[in-house]
């Protein structure tokens, strides 16, 4: 297998992560500048449909991309230890906490990010009304979060793939200098509680 990835985006690594926390070591990682806009030539294109990093490449010719797909993928392969769910009802809970943290957190942070740094303008045009709309809407989820994690040490009670995404999305948000609003004491527990474990380190 083949992992196409990049260390200056946020969703490879989601899977250098998940990788990490399980010991894979038999995938061929390659590196993909896109600053130069090399996921955006017409051969990565053909091979993957679209120009978005990571994608994985499978022995039998099979492509995936969307960090997500790939992780369940991965876990499929190498169960243990668990980061999707071990039964419906802890799979359900998972998906909800890890949908809710992709939607109203890492996505806005990816943006608030994109449309405001200026190294990333040959990727989108500076916007910063977009740039604060996005940021306002994290930090309501932040919120939530920190409701949250008073009752839990972790956002699913254990850590799973929702920690991934909620802790990677907060954490692009370095490149602008970006921290949680101070007040929110359980985010920051859990913030530093996540970035400990030794994986959290895969592809900084």
């Amino acid at each position: 297998m083949k992992l196409y990835t990049s260390h200056r985006a946020p969703n490879p690594r989601r899977v250098r992560w998940i990788m990490a926390e399980k010991g894979i070591q038999d995938v061929e990682v390659v590196e993909i500048d896109i600053m130069s806009g090399e996921h955006r030539t017409p051969d990565y294109r053909a091979k993957f449909g679209v120009p978005h990093v990571p994608a994985l490449e499978l022995a039998d010719g099979t492509r995936l991309t969307e960090s997500i797909a790939i992780g369940r993928y991965l876990e499929a392969l190498h169960p243990e230890p668990n980061l999707f769910g071990r039964d419906p009802k802890e799979q359900a809970v998972i998906e909800m906490w890890m949908r809710r943290c992709e939607i109203y957190l890492a996505n806005p942070m990816m943006l608030t990010v994109r449309f405001s740094h200026p190294a990333l303008a040959v990727l989108e045009t500076p916007q910063p009304q977009v740039a604060e709309y996005n940021r306002a809407g994290a930090e309501r989820f932040m919120k939530t979060l920190d409701r949250r994690l008073a009752d839990t040490e972790f956002i699913a009670d254990r850590f799973t793939i929702a920690d991934i995404v909620a802790v990677v999305g907060l954490d692009f948000g370095r490149l602008i200098k970006y921290r949680p609003p101070a007040e929110l004491e359980n985010l920051a527990r859990w913030l530093e509680t996540c970035r400990a474990r030794p994986a959290a380190q895969a592809g900084v």
